[in-house]
């Protein structure tokens, strides 16, 4: 079943290739991520991308490519491609003539009646990369050069060239090592075969990368390459070269491609596909699991996104409570100062309380649950008390008011110049409603399991109270039939915005029935698309429907239209609530567009954005923790239904 596969005439055409691209991590937090020609089209590409501990742990790419050259007959035919000025050269990719990804992303090359293949693969437990190449066919022996493109520097920064490099060469073991610059690790060089290494140090300059170029961004840098390996190959001869932040014995090399090749196994249905991306998106590095956003410029540990994605990323993927605990220790560990004390996403910590109803919903253990985690929740909601908090203000009527001049106090995050494009000063419906469903579930917990003190609850049912019978006189729209996206000094703001889904997902809703019934029907008109849930309705003037153009367009469209794969999970879970059974054909059908997609952007993941507008193109992190963790809880909600009406 081959899911991830591009053709001859798809890979020669770089206006497709270069958009598809592959993305490779493993534990330790190292990645590759290149086009599936090869080609460098982001600063953030490149074969070998690891944490740096010695630079605070920020990831720092090491080797940014690796180019072939075959020597057959008297002539040269180089293998690799590379932007100058919108001047590719070599230009390799037209000698590709296949692509598959269903296990290791694998290039196969044809020359003439040379056929070479490149197989790609992240070792699971270490900051290597290995590439296996596969003579399949071949008139006679032939010469095979690798040249090896350094860069040593931060994955959001761009090299050039300079006089601090260190040159020396490292032999070792099958191979050399270089370090270009202090403090950073040695990265080893090596070849399970015999092979030669000519030093021949040279800087390449002006490497473009088209993406930036496109974004208005610095696009331009030199690398270093240090020289060439040279061997010979025969038909039916294979090779693993390794790139690694530790020495590799060479004589197991090959043995340790087939060892991590065999646990990475084939994806034979979308759900190993979810599966396998949750893998990629989890980090164990130095024993603390975390969850990274999205590759490959996004940040691990972030307290939103974690929350968001934890229980999609292991219980949905895999049932694993154990990591779903650790993780969150860890999180709660690391994120003191914003849980407790201050943040610019004043949702976010309130988010806990979802995350530990969602937990006991799949796993039970609901008196084990709050016993080991209820002291943090009600230490979150503490921290809401009037004074506690700068970004916001709890009143009278029980509801929080968020508001920081030129602050984005919300998950809608998106500056110009300085200015956010969506403030959203005030009462904020989602913030709300996550206040609300934390308190009722706190305090419902605390008098069920801890009758013997009361303190907490006493203080805390006079502003649940207050914050029922305050809602939805604050936020509701009788005229319209849905709820305000915030209410600031001057009244309701009347955009269309999915936060109201919210005050219906949440399990202690403070809206009634009738409410969630009407806003359920304003969502499918108006927000809910086939790749996710609009930001914004496209019946109002702020919305932008396609996320492209400047930086500035693209911030415009980032909360004001472009659609997100996270909002399809709770809008799921409410339809089943709604219509049980009646609504899997629904489900399934918002669903299984993101997997028509999957030859697209990122191969074989899932996307942060889609444009508002159709086609609904992909956008943003090729490779998203709450998108995916999303569509794992979607599935997760399908099979369970589908299992009820058996």
């Amino acid at each position: 079943m081959a899911l991830l596969k591009f053709n001859k005439s798809e890979l020669v055409n770089l206006s497709y290739s270069l958009k598809r691209e592959i993305i490779l991590a493993n534990r330790t937090g190292a990645y590759c991520n290149t086009s599936i020609v090869s080609c460098n089209t982001r600063r953030y590409h490149g074969l070998l991308a690891v944490p740096v501990d010695n630079f605070g742990g920020d990831c720092h790419m090491l080797l940014s490519s690796l180019d072939e050259s075959i020597i057959l007959g008297g002539g040269q035919f180089n293998l690799g491609i590379h932007n100058y000025n919108n001047v590719y050269e070599p230009r390799g990719h037209k000698y590709i003539v296949d692509f598959n990804a269903d296990s290791a992303p694998e290039i196969t090359y044809k020359v003439g009646e040379v056929v070479l293949t490149k197989t790609f693969l992240l070792a699971q437990d270490s900051d290597q990369v290995m590439i296996k190449y596969s003579l399949l066919e071949s008139p006679s022996k032939l010469t095979l050069e690798l040249k090896p493109f350094l860069a040593f520097r931060n994955i959001h920064t761009l090299t050039h060239e300079n006089q601090d490099v260190d040159t020396r060469c490292t032999r070792i073991p099958g191979g050399v090592s270089y370090r270009m610059y202090r403090g950073y690790p040695d990265l080893n060089m090596q070849l399970s075969c015999a092979a030669d290494f000519r030093e021949q140090p040279y800087w390449y300059d002006g490497i473009t990368y088209s993406d930036e170029y496109r974004r208005g961004f610095d696009c331009k840098e030199d690398l270093w390459v240090p020289g060439i390996f040279t061997l010979e190959m025969k038909p039916g001869d294979s090779f693993i070269f390794s790139a690694s932040v530790e020495e590799a014995d060479p004589k197991q090399l090959k043995r340790r491609f087939n060892s991590n090749l065999a646990k990475i196994g084939v994806i034979g249905s979308m759900h190993d596909l979810l599966v396998r991306n949750a893998h990629l998106l989890k980090r164990c590095r130095g024993g603390r699991e975390q969850i990274t956003a999205g590759f490959s410029w996004m940040a691990t540990g972030l307290l939103r996104e974690t929350l968001m994605a934890l229980p999609g990323l292991t219980l949905f993927a895999t049932g694993d409570c154990t990591e779903f605990e650790n993780i969150l220790d860890n999180l709660i560990e690391d994120e003191q100062e914003r849980l407790f004390h201050k943040t610019t996403q004043v949702e976010a910590p309130l988010r806990l309380a979802d995350v530990l109803q969602q937990y006991v919903a799949f796993a039970g253990g609901e008196k084990r649950v709050w016993g080991k985690y209820g002291e943090t929740l009600k230490g979150v909601i503490e921290s809401y008390a009037p004074g506690r908090r700068a970004e916001v203000t709890l009143h009278p009527n029980g509801l929080v008011w968020a508001q920081m001049d030129r602050v984005a106090l919300s998950w809608m995050n998106a500056y110009i110049n300085g200015n956010p494009v969506t403030e959203r000063a005030g009462y904020q419906v989602d913030t709300n409603a996550w206040w609300y469903n934390a308190l009722c579930y706190a305090i419902d917990m605390e008098l069920k399991y801890n009758r013997k003190d009361r303190s907490f609850a006493d203080r805390w049912i006079p502003v649940r109270d207050a914050a029922k019978e305050s809602f939805q006189k604050i936020f509701w729209k009788a005229d319209t039939g849905y709820l305000s996206d915030y209410v600031d000094n001057a009244g309701q703001k009347p955009e269309v915005r999915p936060n109201q889904l919210v005050a219906v997902y949440v399990p202690y809703s403070p809206i009634d029935d009738e409410a969630k019934i009407s806003i359920m029907e304003t969502m499918k008109s108006e927000l809910v698309t086939k790749r996710g849930i609009r930001t914004l309705s496209p019946r109002n003037i702020m919305y932008r429907g396609v996320y492209e153009g400047s930086q500035i367009d693209r911030d415009l469209a980032y909360h004001q239209g472009c659609t997100r794969t996270e909002l399809l999970a709770p809008y799921i879970e409410v339809g089943f609530r709604i219509k049980g059974a009646d609504f899997i054909k629904r489900a399934e059908y918002l669903v299984e567009g993101f997997y028509e997609d999957i030859n697209k952007h990122g191969v074989g993941a899932f996307s942060e954005l889609y444009d508002g507008n159709p086609p609904h193109e992909p956008h943003g992190a090729i490779s998203s923790a709450c998108a995916t963790a999303a569509l794992l809880k979607c599935e997760y909600l399908i099979n369970v239904n589908k299992e009820a009406v058996k």
